[in-house]
């Protein structure tokens, strides 16, 4: 199970690990399974692996996503991160830097994004240029973890009265509980 919420891809990152319904805690990237899945998913956003994740790849993207949350939990707690998690993160960048190419397509020109590196290397740095994105956005302060009960999931509200990770998940969960609590 996958909870994308539609969030920024390094809080899509974050958000892998989630408690289900039953307040179970629950970790997306428990399993190679789980990465390579997870990935299919965000094909649209990262640049898909040439081969699948093995184990040593799924402790390496774990490994990054812990230092992701850590940088994230002091940002939208005003406070100066971990210096071991911004120089993994900067470490997961210098890895495999991005550097501008030419795309050709026929006779039209493009420019494009290019990675040098592992499949592993390139994967970590775009998961850290996300978190860095997001970690450099003036509205990271306005992360928010969802109200839902049990539920540990981060989101960017676009609306200031969002208070759930989805209105049809969490805060359908709450209005449910809050109806039959006035009905007792």
């Amino acid at each position: 199970m996958h909870l994308l919420t539609g969030e920024p891809l390094a809080l899509d990152l974050v958000n892998t690990r989630f408690c289900l319904p039953s307040h179970v805690a629950h970790d997306a990237l428990a399993t190679a399974q789980g990465l390579d899945a997870w990935l299919a998913k965000q094909a649209g956003r990262l640049t898909p692996p040439d081969v699948s994740p093995g184990p040593d790849d799924l402790a390496a993207v774990r490994d990054l996503r812990g230092h992701v949350e850590r940088a994230l939990e002091a940002a939208r707690q005003a406070t100066p991160p971990p210096p071991e998690a911004i120089a993994e993160l900067n470490h997961a960048l210098r890895a495999a830097p991005a550097y501008p190419c030419l795309d050709v397509r026929g006779a039209v020109l493009r420019r494009g994004t290019a990675r040098d590196g592992t499949p592993l290397d390139r994967l970590l740095a775009e998961l850290a240029e996300a978190a860095v994105a997001l970690l450099t956005d003036p509205d990271v302060g306005k992360v928010r973890g969802c109200e839902g009960p049990g539920c540990r999931l981060l989101f960017l509200p676009a609306h200031p009265r969002r208070r759930w990770c989805s209105p049809d998940l969490c805060g359908n969960r709450v209005r449910v509980a809050r109806y039959y609590r006035r009905r007792k």
